[in-house]
């Protein structure tokens, strides 16, 4: 998993092993059916450049960009793949288009190429129809067509896959891609167009990355996760996917499996900060007004399908075997029907958030976030699933810190005039009773910690983030720091909360919000030296980050690219930079 590549053009999301095989992408949108499947399924579709001898291969992004390139060695030659999920100067193209063009750098090298269509998580079967305008197939609604350049022999071509090779000198350059449209007529270009689309999207890419703000320590690290980030913004509404993929494993073997190709309040929360910290104000109020809309429309959700509607909840698909042998395969998520009471805290925060950074609240989101204020108001009492999703209702800690994160932004947005001052002095009253009943009932003298919910002794590493959410005195959330990273810790990895290191990998966000704790507690070096350790122990890839990771293998789980991990890190470096921005510090 953690060999993997990402394209992407905001609207879908390629992911491109080592050996020149784009093993996943969903097609058009970034949750839709996937094309091609072999990520997960073995007898799925896939999409492989590769020399036709042993090879040796080295990839990296072009600087700044989400454009990959790979230079490969044989022993008659070397050649370059360079290759893009396509854009156009007046930005996202009206299909979709995967360019691939291959450079002969020194001597020869004979390339084979192999296509092979998926079901869309079996539930259709490709077939191919001669045209006068190019062999189409037909997937379902989505129609798919390869373009080659005439050097490009095809060796055998059929309902669902088609073989090929062409040899590339010094000098030369071919060029294969894949155009793809659902339900709509396909436009085709001519390939001199699509070769030139890979240099306008490299382009675009860099021109985004140059006014990323952030010129701290890690630097190279911060504009690679904001990338990364991009990939996940959808950009025909604004909203941002949690990750690329559905149901890559949180143990292989284990059944923890889920589809995260959707957009939680609470990852669009803490994207929009990322956004706001670096600079990329249109992509946060892109974020934002999506969040409102989707608030007014449906009411305070956990999450909502890239189009803004309610999500479906989870589907088996039980013809698909799963990444190594991991299932369930699912679409749909279970959580869409829960309540967790860290919606409040996620919305607020966002808002506040917005308006430091001198942006303007609309008289509807206004009146929105006053009403949400007070169902805070009203349910904090109330057991929820908690961050962690879990099906155990509890009165979780963190998600009565969350109400009274919501509940103290809502207080300085209406003491400063951006929201109404009706329900002030109910919602000041309202904060300071979470307060006290947390300090009642979740404090454990004999942990010196705050613990997972009242009554029990385990710990809960997300209450890292009430560091920076600015709740409680430096002691007890310093102690409570202390005793996470003791019990929850594996080097520089951190399981979520008491009883994981059995069921699931390390969750690599927790230890970013580690980091930004002690750093706003005053433990800069500590922090400092923690986030270093962390970032050595990832796997030497490309820069995309997945969900979790085996403390003993160093192998990724979980779904990629991941949001969270890499907002992670632009976040603990900005504490560490010393550019945490406190909310309404202007």
């Amino acid at each position: 998993m953690e060999d993997y590549a990402a394209l992407g053009d905001g609207r879908s999301v390629a992911l491109v092993a080592p050996d020149g095989s784009v093993d996943w992408w969903c097609v058009p949108n970034l949750d839709s059916p996937p094309l091609f499947e072999r990520m997960m399924h073995r007898a799925g579709g896939f999409f492989q450049l590769r020399p036709v001898e042993s090879f040796t291969v080295r990839r990296h992004y072009h600087p700044d960009s989400n454009v990959m390139e790979s230079v490969v060695t044989t022993a008659s030659g070397k050649a370059r793949i360079t290759e893009s999920l396509n854009s156009s100067l007046a930005g996202r193209l009206p299909w979709t288009e995967f360019g691939r063009r291959v450079e002969g750098i020194r001597g020869h090298v004979k390339f084979a190429l192999r296509l092979r269509l998926g079901t869309r998580g079996g539930r259709v079967s490709p077939w191919i129809q001669p045209n006068p305008n190019g062999a189409i197939f037909h997937i379902g609604s989505v129609l798919a067509l390869l373009r080659r350049s005439d050097d490009v022999r095809i060796l055998h071509e059929v309902d669902q896959s088609v073989e090929a090779e062409f040899t590339v000198k010094e000098g030369s350059h071919t060029l294969v891609a894949i155009q793809a449209a659902d339900d709509e007529p396909l436009g085709i270009p001519l390939l001199t167009e699509i070769d030139e689309r890979i240099e306008t999207s490299d382009h675009a890419w860099r021109e985004w990355a140059a006014d990323v703000r952030y010129e701290g320590p890690y630097q190279s690290v911060v504009r690679r996760s904001a990338l990364a980030l991009k990939l996940l913004l959808y950009s025909s509404s604004g909203a941002i996917a949690a990750a690329a993929t559905s149901s890559l494993p949180e143990r292989i073997g284990g059944c923890k499996n889920w589809d995260y190709r959707y957009a939680w309040i609470r990852d669009a929360a803490y994207v929009t900060a990322a956004f706001l910290r670096i600079g990329a104000m249109p992509e946060a109020k892109a974020a934002f007004a999506w969040l409102m809309h989707r608030l007014n429309q449906h009411g305070p959700l956990v999450m909502y399908a890239l189009s803004g509607e309610p999500v479906n909840d989870q589907v088996m698909l039980e013809e698909i075997e799963g990444y190594r042998h991991s299932t369930p395969v699912v679409i749909g998520n279970r959580a869409s029907l829960q309540h967790q009471h860290g919606i409040y805290g996620d919305i607020f925060e966002t808002a506040s958030l917005f308006v430091s950074d001198g942006n303007i609240l609309d008289q509807k989101s206004a009146k929105l976030l006053a009403d949400l204020a007070d169902r805070c108001a009203d349910r904090w009492h109330e057991k929820d699933a908690g961050i962690w999703e879990l099906t155990d209702r509890q009165h979780y800690t963190m998600s009565k810190i969350s109400c009274w994160q919501a509940l103290n932004r809502a207080c300085a947005l209406a003491e400063r005039g951006h929201i109404a001052k009706d329900c002030l002095p109910r919602w000041q009253r309202e904060a300071q009773r979470i307060v006290e009943w947390i300090n009642e009932n979740c404090w454990s003298e004999t942990r010196q910690a705050y613990t997972f919910y009242p009554g029990t002794d385990k710990l809960d590493a997300s209450l890292a983030l009430a560091v920076p959410f600015g709740f409680d005195g430096k002691a007890r959330m310093l102690s409570t720091l202390q005793a996470i990273r003791s019990e929850l810790g594996r080097g520089p990895f951190l399981y979520r909360y008491s009883g994981m290191a059995e069921e699931e990998g390390a969750f690599l966000a927790c230890t970013c919000w580690m980091v930004e704790g002690l750093t706003l507690l005053g433990h800069r070096k500590e922090a400092e030296k923690l986030f270093e350790d962390f970032l050595g122990a990832l796997p030497k890839n490309c820069g995309i980050i997945a969900e979790m990771i085996d403390p003993a293998t160093g192998q990724y789980l979980g779904n990629t690219p991941q949001g969270l991990s890499h907002l992670g890190i632009i976040q603990a470096a900005c504490a560490l930079a010393g550019r945490f921005q406190q909310t309404f510090n202007k």
